[in-house]
């Protein structure tokens, strides 16, 4: 937030905002000549029960202001991957894609609070958004990973890795780089045939090396005895995430691009 409030001397223009979204007319204010809203809630404190409610109100807040907001014309809606995968019978699922939606009685039971919060933050900005009729889109990103973003945003990164292993194992661990997904949100906005839900991730974690990989990305945020992974050999687990829409986006960018 300091980098970008100090943009601020130096960029034409810019304008920066504090908003707590669960101050409805603080949204409003800030929304106020936009023509479209990057929505990411995730929050920095640790996920439990309470943080659940939170988030909900907050999306609530978030796209009853944008309905509320002439100049708004589209709003591009970060959820998680984690809003997808976790159920009851994970196991004998075969394609995980923009369809699915977590058990909300499953994560409650497991309790998965990030993946919770993001399932039924997302369920009530498209309840919404569809009553208010408004255009949305809603990203549900892997992991996020980049330079200092784990360290940055400790209990995010531990909150989603909740039952890692148990992810990994039925193929639906995944994660995304920083950049990457922020290429995706402005292509989501930019494009105007784009609709629904994107899963969006560039890697997908299904064996014992690729999770040695990614602790190590996450280093020293997340420690792992490399002594459990000292063999290069080991099962690979059969890919359950699907993103043919994701694919498609991008490659409808690229043909504007070349043209």
């Amino acid at each position: 937030m300091k980098k970008i409030t100090s943009l601020e001397r130096t960029e034409k223009g810019l304008r920066t905002f504090s908003v707590d979204v669960l101050d409805y007319y603080s949204i409003v204010g800030a929304l106020n000549c936009c023509s479209a809203l990057f929505c990411c809630l995730d929050r920095s404190d640790k996920y439990d029960a309470k943080i659940v409610d939170l988030e909900v109100r907050g999306a609530i807040n978030v796209v009853e202001a944008c309905a509320h907001t002439q100049s708004v014309e589209k709003i591009v809606f970060t959820s998680s991957l984690t809003a997808a995968v976790w159920r009851q019978n994970i196991c004998s699922q075969k394609d995980v894609d923009e369809r699915s939606w977590s058990d909300q009685e499953f994560c409650r039971k497991m309790k998965l609070w990030y993946a919770l919060a993001k399932t039924l933050s997302e369920k009530a900005a498209w309840a919404l958004a569809m009553d208010r009729m408004l255009d949305m889109v809603s990203i549900n990103a892997g992991l996020v990973i980049g330079p200092d973003v784990a360290q940055q945003n400790p209990h995010v990164t531990i909150s989603y890795l909740q039952g890692a292993e148990q992810m990994c194992v039925n193929g639906v661990l995944a994660y995304v780089d920083v950049n990457f997904l922020a290429e995706v949100q402005i292509r989501a906005f930019e494009d105007s045939s784009t609709s629904g839900r994107y899963l969006c991730f560039d890697h997908i974690v299904n064996s014992d090396v690729e999770n040695l990989k990614l602790a190590q990305c996450l280093s020293p945020l997340i420690s792992i005895p490399i002594s459990r992974y000292d063999s290069q050999e080991g099962e690979i687990y059969a890919e359950r995430l699907k993103s043919k829409k994701l694919s498609k986006l991008i490659e409808n960018a690229s043909s504007t691009l070349r043209l």
